[in-house]
C-alpha cells in the first residue's frame, strides 16, 4: 500500500512561515529493503525549515544543506525496484538515494557536495521518494 500525504506551507500570524515535512511514500512490498534502516514511515522524510535548511532523514541516516545549496530538482518516475529501494550511492556519478518506492521520487541537486554516511566526499544529488513530489519542487521555489 503507497500511502500519499500532501503538506502547505503554514503561516502563522505576522506573516513567519514554518516548517514543511514531505513524508516518504511508502510502498510496503520493499518493506524488507528499507526497514534495516530504521525508516519511521511517520517521522522520515523532507522537512524544509524555516530558517533555510534542507534535511532529509531515512530513518539512522540524515542529509542536511542550507537552501541556498539546492540549484535544482526535478521528478523522475518509475523505476526499477533494484535501483530504487533502500539507501544507495550510485555506480554512475556520486548521486544518493533515499528510496521507499519504485514510482516516483525527486531528484534534488546541490552546487556544493553534502557529506553523508556513505560518503564523506559527498554527494552533488540526492534522489527523495516523497509522497508529494510536485509539492516538495513548489516548496524548494524552483
Amino acid at each position: 500500500m503507497t500511502g500519499k500525504v500532501a503538506v502547505a506551507l503554514l503561516a502563522v500570524p505576522g506573516g513567519a512561515a514554518v516548517n514543511q515535512f514531505f513524508p516518504y511514500s511508502v510502498d510496503t512490498k520493499f518493506a524488507p529493503m528499507w526497514v534495516p534502516f530504521g525508516i519511521r514511515p511517520s517521522r522520515d522524510g523532507v522537512t524544509i525549515t524555516d530558517d533555510g535548511l534542507f534535511k532529509a532523514t531515512f530513518g539512522f541516516l540524515r542529509l542536511e544543506t542550507p537552501l541556498d545549496n539546492v540549484t535544482g530538482a526535478h521528478i523522475t518516475r518509475n523505476y526499477r525496484w533494484w535501483t530504487a529501494i533502500g539507501a544507495r550511492a550510485s555506480f554512475v556519478d556520486d548521486g544518493l538515494t533515499f528510496g521507499t518506492n519504485a514510482s516516483a521520487g525527486v531528484c534534488v541537486h546541490f552546487r556544493e557536495k553534502v557529506k553523508s554516511a556513505l560518503s564523506r566526499k559527498g554527494h552533488s544529488a540526492l534522489t527523495v521518494t516523497v509522497a508529494d513530489v510536485d509539492g516538495l519542487i513548489t516548496a524548494l521555489g524552483l
